[in-house]
């Protein structure tokens, strides 16, 4: 059964840190990529980051470019979101998925994990 689970949201004031894990089960990171999403109250879900484990590629939405850094542990099969200087903008729930490919749409991703609530105080 494939599983993704994220782990390491919480309430933290602006200017902090978090990091993110999402642990997946029943696949290799040799067979898809994992996105990381983002949906606020009353806005669409976004793409925020995007790590492709085979060739090490990594891919940032423009709004966390320099402040979020994506990076993968293949032994223990989990990916990782390193979010730094953050904002009350990026208060949302974070989900990660998987798919073939980082350029594909939000329903190209196969699987999706329950999401993890960030929560910036100004």
């Amino acid at each position: 059964e494939v599983q993704l689970v994220e782990s390491g949201g919480g309430l933290v004031q602006a200017g902090g840190s978090l990091r993110l894990s999402c642990a997946a089960s029943g696949f290799s990171f040799d067979d898809y990529v994992i996105g990381w999403f983002r949906q606020a109250p009353g806005k669409e879900r976004e793409g925020v980051s995007c790590i492709s484990s085979p060739d090490g590629r990594t891919y940032y939405e423009d709004s966390v470019k320099g402040r979020f850094t994506i990076s993968s542990d293949n032994a223990k099969n989990t990916v990782y979101l390193q979010m730094n200087s953050l904002e009350p903008e990026d208060t949302a729930v974070y989900h990660c998925a998987a798919a073939d490919d980082c350029d594909a749409d939000d329903d190209e991703y196969y699987y999706w994990g329950q999401g993890t609530q960030v929560t910036v105080s100004s």
